[in-house]
């Protein structure tokens, strides 16, 4: 059985740092958003350090579980999902709540590499090399772990000078480069 403020606190927690922060995020703020009190809070979680750890293992495996998902159900080749990734980056920017990848800005606010923050954000970079890298040696690419970090490299620029910019286009055209990568990559 689900805990639902526990599952509350977390919701709004993600919202709330994935909008102003993980440092600019108080607890009051967070308890305010949840309608939680200090005490459920605490119940759950011994610090803020701990909600935030466990606020982004949620997310990470939301993430990991919905792009998954996603593609599989948008996209029925392994080529076509390489490709479709570009195509669910331009429906994310235009999201009025984008703000960015959420695991760089946990990695940007806990730079320590042994940060178990920074660990579970990186691990979520890997991990989604490592699905496109399979998806590339499905769709029989020469060298599929270059051209997997290649497409994720082109997608996190589209998605930062996207949200830097506010241009909407940077997705389409990244996946237009993506295009080239993948003729290049023999797919």
């Amino acid at each position: 059985m689900t805990d639902t403020k526990r599952d509350r606190l977390l919701d709004c927690a993600a919202s709330l740092f994935r909008e102003h922060g993980f440092r600019a995020t108080g607890i009051d703020r967070i308890l305010a958003a949840s309608g939680c009190a200090k005490m459920t809070l605490y119940n759950h979680f011994r610090s803020k350090e701990d909600l935030i750890l466990a606020c982004v293992e949620r997310v990470d495996e939301r993430w990991r579980e919905g792009i998954v998902a996603r593609l599989e159900a948008r996209a029925p080749t392994p080529r076509e999902r390489l490709l479709a990734v570009f195509d669910l980056a331009s429906e994310l920017i235009a999201d009025e709540t984008f703000c960015g990848c959420f695991f760089v800005r946990a990695a940007s606010e806990f730079r320590d590499p042994t940060d178990p923050v920074r660990e579970v954000a990186a691990a979520n970079k890997r991990r989604f090399v490592d699905y496109l890298s399979g998806l590339a040696e499905e769709a029989g690419a020469r060298q599929p772990e270059i051209l997997a970090k290649s497409l994720a490299m082109l997608l996190e620029g589209a998605l930062a000078y996207a949200h830097v910019t506010g241009d909407c286009e940077a997705p389409a055209l990244a996946r237009r480069n993506a295009e080239l990568l993948l003729a290049h990559h023999e797919v």
